[in-house]
This record gives C-alpha cells, structure tokens and sequence, in this order.
C-alpha cells in the first residue's frame, strides 16, 4: 500500500481531471425517465417524485402508489463502474440492519438484483448508471436541531458503535473498501495541493497550508500506528437523521449515505465527526468534549491518537473549505448547496488555530472527562 504523502505528480494531475469530469458524470434524469425507472425495475407507480440534494449522484424521495416511501440512487457513470464497492455497501447495510442499527436497506428488483446498472440518456449520449431502491428513513437531519450536550454524545457513541460493528463484518470483496487516492481522506492530505487555486484569498491560502504542514510534521509520522478498520468514512450533519424522542429532546433514528465507506483509520471518523458537529453548533467549541466522550465510551483513545485529534480535525476543515470552492467552480449551478459547510467551516477553522492544540484539546479531553463522570 502507498504510504501517504508519496504520490507522483502525474496521479495527482488524474486525480485534478477526474473530479473535474465528475460534473458531466453525475445523472439526471427527468422525473418521467425516474418514473419509467421505478415501473419497470421495481414494479412501482409513483404518487410523489421529490429530488433530493446530493453530492454526485442523483437522489428521489418516492412516494408510491402502492403506498410506502423510497429513496431512488441513481449513482454517477464514473463510480457506477465499480460494481464491486457498491455490492460491499449493499452488504454492509445489510449487515448493520441486522444487527440492530439504523440504517437503510437496500430492496430487489423484480428479477431479485440488488441493483441494477443502466444505460441511460440524459440528454448528452447514453451512460452507465448503477440504479438502486432503498427504504426511506423519516425523520430530519441533525443539522435542523440545536444539539444537547447528551445529543452529541450520542452521536460520537453511534459512530463508535457502526465502527465497531462494520470491523466485524465479512465479505470476500473487503478489498473494495481501500481507496488510497481519495482527495477526502484525511491520510490524503498532499492531494490537495492541486486544488489550491480555488482558494479566495491570501489568509485562506496561508492557513490551508499551515495545517497541510503541520499534519505532516505531527501526525504522519504516527499514522501506521492508528488502528484501522472499515469506517463509515463521512459521519456528518447531514448523514445522521433524528425523531423526536421526547418534548424537549431527539434521538438517533438513521445513518445515511454509506458511500465513503473505506477501510481507514477509526481516529479519522472521530476526527470528521467532530468537525461537522462544530459546524452547527452555536458553540462549536464546546461540541468535542462531548461528542469524545461518547466515542470513548465504545472505542477508548490511546495517546497517539488523542495527539492527533486536534489537527485531523483541522485537515477535514481545510479539506471541505478547498473541495467545496473547487467543486462550485465547476458548478456555479449548485454552488449554494455545495458551500454550505465551508462558508461555516472558513469561520471556525481561524479560531481553532489561533486558540491552538494545547488549548483546544485539553478542553476536550477535560470536557469529556467531566461528561463522563456526570452519567
């Protein structure tokens, strides 16, 4: 396996091209093709069609006449092309579902395929694409509620908790989950540097590669000693979904978009988690502690990783604030929804740095300490 840090020039400049492909490569499909779809391989009559945002792909919300609501992946030409990582993820919901976690499952076709790949027109040639149905979790995303102190510890204590879950899980074709140039993951740090450009300004720009540097002078050097495992990859504010539990309070009700799913480094998930946890709270600097404390209450840190918390917390700030301003270049026509989290993240990522990694971490890692003596 490359060790991180040591990819050519050339893999980089491929890495440039297919992301900027990407913008051609996601589907979309009018409602009537969806609907033509949703007949034909589900044997569905649509009452309701709503799209749904998303990243590369091409999400509905169906309502069917038949009754029941579903959630209809039509997955980019580029990545539809990996079929064997899309038959690991339909496994690994599969897996959780099962062991009681909650999360979506994937349903037949009428022929009893878990998925079906498609060639489809959307009005620039026929392509590709991996078609999928799902089951619909309700619910809102974490995102539209404020987070109670015991709110976010339960969401560091459910990605602890999938985590663990997915180490157990097997399949023959784990070897699908290793995604070693992913410009996403936090090993990959050095793979930003192409995107650069995209950055609005000096002080961006300076601080990006002040982080870049300091991932590489502390924490690569420790990195074959994390413990690795298949992780969820992309435990955000918009991946987790919440009911009601009480008048005042929610609970955990859905994890969604298993897409990221790699086989990497548990501090990593922690790491992200935190980071769009912060990204909604009105007191972000008071999110780690809490949310640490409920990870550690499943997966205990050891020093090396707890080191290393701070500053991959801050690569994933960076790595959303440069993939998003790149991204919405490409496609001014989504930038609103492609730069929620990094306008927010551009405001954060100054203070943490300038408060520093003593301070921040000693916070919280007291702050989890204090929480996890009060339960």
């Amino acid at each position: 396996m490359q060790h991180p840090g040591t990819s050519s020039q050339s893999e980089a400049s491929a890495l440039v091209k297919a992301v900027m492909s990407m913008d051609e490569a996601q589907p979309r499909l009018s409602e009537p093709q969806a609907s033509q779809l949703l007949g034909r391989l589900f044997g569905l009559t649509v009452s309701l069609l709503r799209p749904l945002p998303s990243y590369h792909d091409q999400n509905f919300h169906v309502v069917a006449g038949e009754g029941g609501q579903y959630l209809l992946k039509i997955t980019n030409c580029v990545f539809s092309q990996n079929v064997d990582r899309y038959e690991l993820q339909n496994h690994a919901l599969a897996f959780l579902h099962q062991h009681g976690l909650p999360v979506q499952t994937v349903l037949p076709t009428l022929t009893g395929t878990m998925m079906s790949l498609e060639d489809i027109d959307c009005g620039s040639g026929s392509q590709k694409y991996l078609v999928r149905l799902l089951t619909f979790l309700p619910g809102t995303t974490i995102a539209n509620i404020h987070c109670s102190p015991h709110m976010l510890y339960q969401v560091g204590r459910m990605a602890a908790t999938t985590d663990t879950m997915l180490q157990k899980m097997e399949h023959p074709k784990l070897w699908a989950l290793k995604r070693e140039n992913n410009p996403w993951d936090l090993g990959n740090v050095h793979l930003l540097e192409p995107y650069l450009p995209a950055l609005e300004g000096e002080d961006e720009l300076r601080l990006v590669k002040d982080v870049m540097m300091m991932f590489k002078t502390e924490v690569l050097v420790h990195v074959s000693s994390f413990r690795k495992s298949p992780i969820h990859g992309d435990f955000n504010d918009q991946n987790i979904i919440v009911e009601p539990d009480s008048p005042i309070g929610y609970r955990i009700s859905g994890i969604l978009d298993f897409g990221s799913m790699n086989y990497g480094y548990s501090i990593f998930e922690l790491a992200i988690t935190i980071m769009y946890m912060m990204i909604e709270s009105q007191s972000p600097l008071e999110v780690g502690g809490a949310v640490l404390a409920g990870w550690e209450s499943v997966l205990p840190l050891d020093e090396v990783e707890r080191d290393a918390l701070y500053t991959l917390v801050l690569v994933r700030f960076c790595q959303s604030l440069v993939m998003a301003h790149h991204t919405a270049a490409l496609r001014p026509e989504n930038k609103d929804y492609l730069m929620i989290t990094a306008r927010k993240g551009i405001r954060l990522l100054p203070l943490l740095w300038k408060l520093g990694k003593e301070a921040v971490l000693k916070k919280w890692v007291d702050d989890a300490r204090e929480y996890s003596d009060r339960k």
